[in-house]
């Protein structure tokens, strides 16, 4: 039964996750977001309460 050698099933799965953990995330990385991210205010934003018609 060929299934039960795992010499060549572990070089596959050794060789995809290396794959994965190097090639992969370097790809990812690269990628540029079109809106540049602005600073939030430091302010608190004003709210002003507002009273329901109904009591």
């Amino acid at each position: 039964m060929p299934q039960l050698n795992p010499s060549p099933w572990f070089a596959i799965l050794v060789f995809s996750w290396l794959i994965f953990l190097t090639i992969i995330p370097m790809k990812i990385i690269k990628h540029i977001f079109p809106n540049a991210m602005t600073a939030l205010s430091t302010k608190a934003p004003i709210t002003m309460t507002w009273y329901w018609p109904w009591p």
